[in-house]
């Protein structure tokens, strides 16, 4: 196949767009198995569990609290009411006797329920204080997750952008193209990721390996428009640099066009 040089170095082009495409499509994928954003997801999930156990546990001291104090209210009223009959007088020495008792009993019971209220109330101030903790552990992590949302949103965005505008210059390389010469390109690509490879002295800049002497003498003796392949890579070798005498050095479009000419 034989092809204006010019054309032959658009390949590169074409190339360099396919090789940012193709790392633009490893950013979106590396972007979206990043386990980081879920694992903190997870983590404030943990502490939003948390805050809802404690406050199950404070809501139920606060009932326990609450029916201690009615308690509490019950007995200081039938206490009341056993020295309102004893200091009345109408009282018979057993009935006062059995009276006196009860008040004993009625002090006993009041004090256990004090107690208790005073161990619910305590206990209640300690699941507060850690409740408290977490409700500021839990904010700090639903704000770090709203940062790596923002975060993430923004890297994707980028990459679409990229992508749309690498895009669109792939789509102008190969018009720009001749149509055989693009066609060549695709089915390389479609089997390997480099397809058209700049040759730099005896290099091949796809699979790296350097060609004998031997092997660069057809290569030399080729026409300049001449498409020429890699025979250990198969890719689309682009020459950039001029055949003679001297030493070897990339040519310049207007040599390129005075030697093509």
């Amino acid at each position: 196949m034989k092809a204006d040089l010019f054309d032959q170095r658009r390949l590169l082009e074409l190339q360099a767009v396919d090789t940012g495409l193709t790392q633009l499509a490893q950013r979106r994928r590396k972007l979206e198995a990043d386990t980081a954003l879920d694992d903190a997801r997870r983590h404030s999930q943990a502490l939003a569990d948390r805050a809802a156990s404690l406050t199950g546990d404070i809501a139920d001291l606060e009932r326990d609290i609450k029916r201690i104090e009615q308690e509490v209210e019950l007995v200081s009223k039938r206490a009341a009411a056993d020295r309102e009959r004893m200091g009345s007088g109408a009282a018979s020495p057993k009935e006062l006797e059995g009276l006196q008792s009860e008040l004993e009993s009625l002090a006993r019971r009041q004090g256990t329920l004090e107690d208790d209220e005073l161990e619910y109330m305590e206990r209640r101030e300690g699941l507060e204080g850690q409740l408290e903790t977490l409700r500021g552990q839990t904010a700090e992590a639903e704000s770090a997750i709203a940062s790596a949302e923002a975060d993430r949103a923004r890297a994707m965005s980028e990459i679409e952008a990229e992508t749309l505008d690498a895009e669109g210059d792939r789509r102008a390389l190969t018009i720009a193209i001749p149509d055989r010469l693009v066609e060549l390109y695709e089915r390389i690509h479609a089997k390997q990721p480099i397809a058209a490879a700049e040759l730099v002295g005896r290099r091949c800049g796809s699979c790296r390996i350097e060609k004998s002497p031997a092997d660069m003498q057809p290569i030399k003796a080729a026409p300049i428009d001449e498409v020429l392949r890699c025979e250990e890579c198969g890719c689309v070798l682009i020459r950039t640099e001029l055949p003679g005498a001297g030493p070897a050095r990339p040519a310049s479009e207007d040599e390129l066009k005075k030697y093509n000419s």
